[in-house]
């Protein structure tokens, strides 16, 4: 292992700490000097920030590593809830620091995600509106089964169909779960037929499309006044309404200050689900919105067909436990390549 990585590996343990300790702790001949050299080149390469000044100065694993790093998520799922080190509380400064000057997208990724898209719009240039129409239909259905699935519904993908197209209920299903499936469907509809309502984006608009998901599920409509909990995680959201809102605005502002389309798409898929904003429906929220983005700028739109439930929730607890962005970003682009090669 060279001197960087056992740095970095060191600090994950040692959270802020001095280059003589660090020198101490490493398995290193090499002087202070010549690490000192090389924990100035790390912060330089935003891998590592210093804390302090002078000879009081310490060393900490920068927010951008933690955000990029590479995480096994089996190994870190081994471990029980309360075995795991955690970022227990929100970090506004994750929103309102840190995203607004970092580029979630490698390059290498946005070439990926921009060809496909370029194919997107080849095919679809080649349908009839009645064709294209079909596609984007066959695609909402898949999605609202499959978001409605993330969160528990146990319709089947052609009970799901069944219900969306001919309004014929599934036996032995509760009313409840056929209402979800119908209120995401016509979200869906919504947005399709309304592709620039929510932009720019605003709390007031992302409250409409939650009141539409929510509507005759018994669940508070706006931002929550009480704390909510989330299974699975010691992961606490803010639990004051005007501290969500502020949150909430914040995200706001930073999506609709990215070119990106993508970036916006993912960002909205991660910040509305990691602030908690609503007392339920927050992921389902975040979905549309996300693909609303897409849609707007005329981009292909995502199921999400073919994630794993138990792999999506684990790669959202891993942002809210860690802000580490890694796991979901990658299903993210392939979900959007799946998007592109199944449905146009």
């Amino acid at each position: 292992m060279n001197i960087e990585n056992q740095i970095i590996e060191y600090l994950k343990d040692n959270k802020e700490s001095s280059s003589t300790t660090i020198l101490k702790g490493i398995d290193s001949e090499k002087s202070l000097a010549t690490l000192k050299r090389i924990l100035t080149n790390l912060i330089n390469e935003k891998i590592i920030e210093p804390v302090g000044k002078g000879k009081a100065t310490k060393y900490r694993l920068s927010q951008y590593f933690k955000l990029f790093e590479k995480i096994d998520i089996e190994t870190y799922y081994a471990k029980e809830i309360d075995e795991r080190e955690i970022k227990e509380t929100f970090d506004i400064s994750l929103i309102q620091n840190l995203l607004t000057k970092t580029d979630l997208l490698l390059q290498s990724e946005n070439e990926k995600l921009y060809n496909l898209q370029r194919k997107y719009s080849n095919n679809i240039s080649e349908l009839t509106k009645n064709e294209y129409n079909k596609e984007l239909e066959r695609l909402a259905i898949d999605l609202s089964w499959k978001s409605s699935q993330i969160e528990g519904n146990t319709y089947s993908l052609l009970e799901t169909e069944r219900l969306l197209k001919e309004k014929e209920f599934a036996k032995g299903k509760q009313k409840e779960e056929a209402t979800m499936l119908l209120n995401h469907k016509e979200t869906l509809d919504f947005i399709i037929d309304n592709p620039d309502y929510l932009f720019p984006l605003t709390i007031s608009k992302i409250e409409d499309i939650h009141s539409i998901l929510i509507k005759d599920l018994g669940i508070d409509r706006n931002i929550r006044k009480r704390r909510v909990g989330i299974s699975g995680t010691n992961y606490k959201p803010l639990d004051n309404e005007f501290q969500i809102k502020e949150a909430l605005t914040s995200v706001c502002e930073l999506i609709n200050g990215k070119n990106n389309v993508f970036e916006q798409a993912l960002l909205a898929l991660i910040l509305i689900s990691y602030i908690q904003p609503f007392s339920d429906g927050n992921k389902r929220t975040a979905r549309i919105v996300s693909n609303a983005i897409l849609i707007n700028r005329r981009f292909c739109p995502i199921s999400f067909r073919t994630v794993d439930s138990i792999d999506y929730k684990k790669a959202m607890l891993l942002f809210y436990e860690q802000n580490n962005v890694t796991v979901f970003k990658q299903i993210f682009i392939e979900q959007f390549e799946f998007a592109v090669k199944t449905y146009f």
